[in-house]
C-alpha cells in the first residue's frame, strides 16, 4: 500500500486544485464562448428594426396580397439600404458642408439658392447647381489654388432638397421625400415604409411639370412588379413626381368627361357612378360607343362595348366595375384626341394607345 508522507499530501492537494482550476476555467471558456454568438443574436433581434419587419407589421391586419408586396419592396430595401450621393446632382435648397483639410476657419455650411449659386469665403460666388460632389470638389479646389497650395476640398450634402417626390395614398409614411442620385419607384416605396393593408394592387406615377400641371401619367400593375418580377416596371423617378398608391381597387375614365383619371372603386361601384365620379358626359361626348378596355389576365385586354343611353333609359343594366378597367368615352372627331390618350396614361409596360380604340 503506498503512503503519501507531508510532502507529498501537499503536493497532491495542491495538484486536485489546479484540475479543478483548470476545469472552472474551461467551464468558463466554454460559456463565454456559448453565450457570446447568443448575445450576438439576440441583440440584432433588439436593435434597430429591419426595413422588412416594419412593412410585414404594416399588412399584418390580414391581407396576404399586400404582405406578399411589402417582402417585395423589403428585399429592395435590404439590398439598398443606403442610398449613395456620388452620382447626386446638386440642385436648388441643398444644404452644403463645405471644408478645407487642415483649414478648419474656412468650414462652411451654405444653402444652394434658387438658381443654384453658393457663396465661399475667398473662393466667391460659384455655381454649385448640376454638379456632382466630386465635380463641385474640384470647382472650389481650383478657385481656392489662388490662395492655398493644393486645397483638399471636401464636399457633404447636410440635406437633400432639389429633387422632392412625393408619395400619397396607402403607404406607412405619406410625405415628400428627396431623391438621393438615381431613384425608381421601390426605392421611395421603400422609403414609405412599404404599404398599408389597404392597399391595391396598382401605383400611379404622375409627372407634374414645374407649373404644377399634369403631364404623364404611368400605372404599374403591383402584381407585374412585385409578384411576378417584372423589373421594367420599376421605372425611375425624376424631381417633382407623385407617386400614388390607391386603396383597393381602382377605374380609369378618360375622353369626353369633365374630369378624367384614376379613381377608387369602394364597394359596388358601376358605369353611371363612374361618369357622376368624373363629373359627367362633356356636350360632344358620344355617349353610345363607350368602351371598357377590362382586364382578363390575357395580353390583349377584353373590350366592353357600351350604348350608354340604353342602360340611363332603363333598357340594359348597368355595368359593375372591375378592378382595372378603362372607360373611354369618344368625341366627334375621337380619332384627334387619340394621341392626346394614349400619351396622357401609361398601363403596366403597355402603353393604352396600343389598344384599338375604333
Amino acid at each position: 500500500m503506498l503512503k503519501l508522507t507531508g510532502k507529498t499530501k501537499i503536493k497532491a492537494k495542491k495538484s486536485k486544485i489546479a484540475d479543478f482550476g483548470q476545469t472552472v476555467s474551461r467551464l468558463i471558456c466554454a460559456t463565454v464562448l456559448f453565450a457570446l454568438p447568443v448575445f450576438f443574436l439576440l441583440s440584432c433581434s433588439s436593435g434597430e428594426v429591419r426595413p422588412d419587419k416594419v412593412m410585414l407589421q404594416n399588412s399584418k391586419a390580414g391581407n396576404p396580397k399586400v404582405t406578399s408586396y411589402n417582402l417585395g419592396i423589403a428585399a429592395r430595401a435590404v439590398r439598398d439600404a443606403t442610398y449613395g450621393s456620388r452620382d447626386y446632382k446638386i440642385g436648388p435648397e441643398d444644404l452644403l458642408e463645405v471644408s478645407i483639410f487642415q483649414v478648419k476657419e474656412m468650414t462652411s455650411t451654405v444653402r444652394v439658392s434658387g438658381n443654384g449659386y453658393i457663396g465661399l469665403p475667398l473662393a466667391g460666388r460659384i455655381k454649385a447647381g448640376g454638379h456632382t460632389v466630386s465635380g463641385l470638389e474640384d470647382v472650389i479646389a481650383k478657385k481656392l489654388g489662388r490662395y492655398l497650395q493644393n486645397p483638399t476640398v471636401s464636399v457633404f450634402i447636410k440635406e437633400y432638397r432639389s429633387q422632392p417626390i412625393s408619395v400619397v395614398g396607402a403607404v406607412k409614411t405619406p410625405k415628400v421625400y428627396y431623391a438621393r442620385g438615381t431613384t425608381h419607384l421601390l426605392d421611395v416605396l421603400s422609403m414609405a415604409g412599404g404599404l398599408t393593408p389597404t392597399a391595391g394592387n396598382v401605383c400611379i406615377v404622375e409627372q407634374v411639370s414645374p407649373e404644377g400641371q399634369c403631364m404623364h401619367k404611368t400605372v404599374i400593375d403591383l402584381d407585374h412588379l412585385l409578384a411576378k418580377g417584372d423589373a421594367r416596371l420599376d421605372i425611375p423617378l425624376e424631381a417633382g413626381d407623385i407617386v400614388d398608391v390607391p386603396e383597393g381597387g381602382v377605374f380609369f375614365i378618360d375622353g369626353g368627361v369633365k374630369a378624367p383619371g384614376s379613381y377608387q372603386i369602394k364597394g359596388t361601384t358601376t358605369l353611371t357612378q363612374a361618369i357622376t365620379m368624373a363629373k359627367g358626359l362633356e356636350f360632344e361626348a358620344m355617349k353610345d360607343s363607350i368602351k371598357i378596355y377590362r382586364d382578363d389576365g390575357k395580353t390583349k385586354r377584353k373590350v366592353i362595348h357600351v350604348k350608354y343611353s340604353q342602360i340611363i333609359n332603363g333598357k340594359r343594366p348597368d355595368i359593375v366595375l372591375q378592378d382595372k378597367d378603362i372607360i373611354v368615352v369618344p368625341r366627334n372627331g375621337f380619332k384627334a384626341i387619340l394621341k392626346g390618350i394614349s400619351t396622357s396614361l401609361t398601363f403596366g409596360a403597355f402603353n393604352v394607345g396600343k389598344y384599338s380604340f375604333y
